[in-house]
Order: C-alpha cells, then structure tokens, then sequence
C-alpha cells in the first residue's frame, strides 16, 4: 500500500511538473497586464496577452524560419523556465524628462525540439506594456543563418480603431495618417496605435532594432497581423549567426490615448548609454538654409540664387542670434548639387565646398555670435559613395566646431544603392538590415568626433538614443516641407495626430 501510495503520488508530481512547463504567464508589477505563452493544438508556439481582463492580444504565433536550418516554427517545447524582478531609475542626458523609472517582470522561457535545438523566448512586461524577443543561443549547425521568415503574430480585438500609414511604399514614413478599423489594412509601419472597442489604447512596434531588419505589419487573417521583415535585395530577410538577439517586439496598452504618451517603454527596452560621457550631446533650436529652395526662392545647386552662400549663412546667423535660435543649418554648400540632385549621388563630395561658401569663415562668424553652424550630408541614397568620404567629412566637420550634422537619404524607398566590393550596385530598403548597420554606422563615426546626428530619411525609431546619446532626431514622417509643394499639404490634424502615432517611438525633427 506504500509503495502504490508512493507511486500516485509520484505520478501526481509528474503530471503537476509536466503541466507547469506546457505554459507560463507573467504579469506586469502592478497585475493589470498579463502575458501568457504555451502551446497549441497544432504544436506552434503561442502567446496571448490581457489587460484588465480585456484580451487585447487573442492567441497569437510565434517562431522563426531558416534557409539553412529546420525552422523553430513548430514542436518546441518549453524545458524550463527564469524569473526576475527590476525596479531602477536612470538619468537621461537629455530629453522629455531626465529620471526615467525602469520596473517590470521578466521571464525567460527556454525552448528545445525533438532534434535538441534550443531556443530562448525572453518577455518583459511593465506597466505600460510589453517587450518580447527570441534569442538564438551559440549551437551545432547556426554558424550561418539567413532568415526567411519572422512568424511573429498580434491578433488584435475586433472592430478596434487603428491610426495607420501604409508599409513598403515608395514614400518610405511621409504619408498622411489613416484612422480606419482594422479590415483597411494590407500592410502598415510601426509604430501602428489602436482602440480597442473597449477603449483600451495600444501602440505594436519594436525596440532596439540593432543589425536586424526592420518590420511592417502585414494582415495575413482577420484582425492577424504578422511581422513581414524587410528583405535585402535577394531577398533574405536577415543574415546572420548564433548567437543572436531579435530586437523587442513591443506592445505599449493604455487606459487612454495620454498613457501612450507617457510610457517609457521603448527607452527602457534599450541598452544603457555605450558613449560614456556625452556632456557635449547640446541639443536645440534651429533655423536653416532649406525652406527657400522648397519654396523656389533659392537653389542647393550654385547659380545666381544659390543658398548656401557665405553671405546667406551670415545673414542667418544674425537672425538666429537676435531671435534666440542655437543653430543654422546649411544645406547645398558642398559640390554635387548641380542638376537634377535626386540622382547625383555618385557625384555628392562631402569635403569640396563651392566657390562662394568658405565653412572656416562662417563657422568663426557663427562661434563669435554664439550660434552654431549645423552640417547636412545628403547622399541622394548612395550610401556607398558617402560611407567611403564619411571619415574626411566628418573631420572637416570636427576641425570647425560644428557638433550636430543632418544627414540625408532622398530616395524612393527600396532605391538606396549598396556597391559591393566587385563594384556591382544592388539596392535595398532604407529599412533592411543593411541600412540598420550603415544608419549606426554614421552615429557612432559621429560620436568619436563628438558630433551628434540628425537622420532624414530614415530607418524607423526604436529607442536607440538611450544607448546612443548623439542620436538626437530623425524625420522619418510627413514634415514641413509637404506644406511647401505637397498635394494635398499637411492638413491641420497631421500634427496632432503625430504625437499618438509616429513620436511614440522617439522625438522626430518637423522638416
């Protein structure tokens, strides 16, 4: 009788322990948020996440597939299990608000197949919302991995509201916000914000997008969105090796459209500053030679209304110091203007100034008044041609005091032109992961000379300033220059709209 007594009760344990690894949940500190994961009837991995008892993300898949490797899209099973709590406060160098409080519940969930493949599915949640992200740790057979496909899902409440801009249009981010529900959508950027039918605000995007593409939602079902990475031009979506990190994918969830606002998310997902001491990151306010050759007035090629003039810039210096601006930004002063822009950059130099713009001589008029003279590089999308000068030009830069420069990459998107070291040109998204590494690239050439950046055209937001200071801004959304010639110009709720949509993901420069 023992010894059968012994054995129920070994067996209740089995089914107790076997049960406690078929799923897991976590909750956010203060229990209004919760994450669950598991698996289903059909094997896949899954999670689903509530807040407040709302299921603002029904059953929802997970994986990853390989060109290389059998893929970790079904047949996972959960081994074990991590948990920690966090509760800190860090200082920004600058920003909205300069103590930021960083508290959430962790779980890390590790994975193996029938082959003895692992993988680790690490989720954060906070009271804001959640971050999750699949590591691919160092094993037998992942010396080279190309991904082909992200399965991650966000299966949204029905008739909720979405505030949207469409993905992989030639437009890249500059497009007028659509507030449609659900069903309009076929693919749309991050950050994409929704109401639910509840009332319950939501914001899907991602954090720390580091040697990674990005993603666009792209419905796949009814109210199933999956995140479509963004190919390089022969179509992998990412190249590889393990170990690696996925960036976050994040869910922020609000009460209200103001909680959106004041969430910290993004930042906390995000790695520590790496620069050590960015006490000369200044950011500020600036005028520019620029809205007059968008209104024709002035050309960024030379002639005779060049813009980028020596006596221009002097002339704008005056007004920024008389009317309390820090900066004056010069766009068109280097060679390579000359003709239809737009295609020239192959001919961009970043070092070879024109005739009637000497930088030694406005950078001193600048200093003497107290205004910077802010830098540009517009690559016309050549980004080959720009990371071959970017050394020289930035030192050009850094000999003349100027400490914040705004680069550009004017092109259609999937149009940016990569020369490979056999001279063939491919082109690729400003999006992919190419582009990820060359827009890192500029920020932290930048940071050895002591510059900060400025980045139009650009890959989407995801938090990257808290890890690199000198990352001040970025456009990337319809600006002010649509006002200029845009058809139709920005109507008056663009600019109340962008706060709730596209500044949820970091600070944005309205140009």
């Amino acid at each position: 009788m023992t010894q059968f007594r012994a054995a129920i009760i070994g067996l209740t344990l089995l089914i107790l322990s076997s049960t406690s690894v078929a799923g897991e949940t976590v909750s956010s500190p203060d229990g209004n948020i919760v994450f669950s994961i598991s698996t289903n009837d059909k094997n896949w991995l899954v999670y689903s996440i509530s807040h407040a008892a709302e299921a603002v993300v029904s059953e929802s898949r997970l994986g990853l597939r390989f060109r290389q490797q059998k893929g970790f899209d079904s047949g996972l099973a959960i081994q074990k299990s991590e948990r920690r709590d966090n509760d800190e406060t860090w200082e920004q160098p600058w920003g909205e608000q300069r103590l930021v409080r960083n508290r959430y519940n962790e779980l890390l969930v590790a994975l193996k197949d029938a082959d003895g493949r692992r993988l680790d599915f690490r989720v954060r949640v906070f009271d804001d919302g959640i971050g999750f992200r699949y590591e691919v740790p160092h094993q037998p057979g992942f010396d080279t991995v190309d991904i082909v496909d992200e399965l991650t899902e966000f299966h949204l409440p029905e008739n909720s509201t979405a505030w949207w801009i469409p993905g992989r249009a030639y437009n890249r981010y500059e497009y007028l916000y659509r507030e449609t529900g659900l069903e309009e959508i076929q693919l749309a950027h991050t950050p994409m914000t929704l109401r639910t039918p509840a009332g319950t605000h939501l914001s899907i995007h991602e954090a720390a997008l580091l040697d990674y593409a990005g993603y666009v939602l792209d419905q796949r079902r009814e109210n199933v969105f999956q995140t479509n990475l963004t190919p390089w031009s022969d179509g992998i979506r990412v190249k590889t090796q393990a170990p690696f990190k996925t960036p976050w994918r994040t869910i922020q969830v609000s009460a209200t459209a103001t909680g959106l606002l004041n969430s910290n998310l993004i930042l906390n997902l995000n790695e520590p500053n790496k620069l050590g001491d960015v006490s000369w990151v200044k950011p500020g306010k600036y005028v520019g030679i620029w809205w007059a050759m968008h209104i024709r007035d002035r050309t960024w090629g030379s002639g005779p209304i060049h813009g980028a003039t020596a006596a221009e810039t002097k002339r704008y210096m005056d007004f920024a110091a008389k009317y309390g601006f820090d900066g004056v930004l010069v766009e068109g002063w280097n060679t390579g203007w000359d003709g239809d822009w737009f295609f020239n950059g192959d001919l961009f130099s970043f070092t070879e100034t024109y005739p009637d713009f000497d930088i030694n001589e406005v950078s001193a008029y600048g200093k003497a008044l107290g205004v910077r003279l802010i830098g540009h590089h517009e690559t016309s999308g050549n980004v080959t041609n720009y990371a071959n000068q970017m050394g020289p030009a930035l030192d050009l830069y850094e000999d003349n005091g100027v400490g914040q420069v705004k680069t550009g990459y004017v092109a259609d998107a999937s149009d940016i032109k990569r020369v490979d070291d056999s001279g063939i040109a491919h082109f690729e998204w400003h999006d992919g992961q190419y582009m990820a590494g060359q827009y890192l690239h500029s920020v932290t050439e930048a940071a050895k000379r002591k510059i900060s950046i400025i980045t139009h055209e650009p890959i989407k937001d995801t938090g990257l300033r808290r890890t690199y200071p000198n990352w001040l801004t970025r456009e990337g959304a319809r600006g002010q220059e649509f006002n200029a010639w845009g058809v139709p110009p920005n109507p008056p709720e663009h600019t109340a709209i962008l706060p709730y949509t596209r500044m949820l993901s970091g600070p944005m420069d309205f140009t």
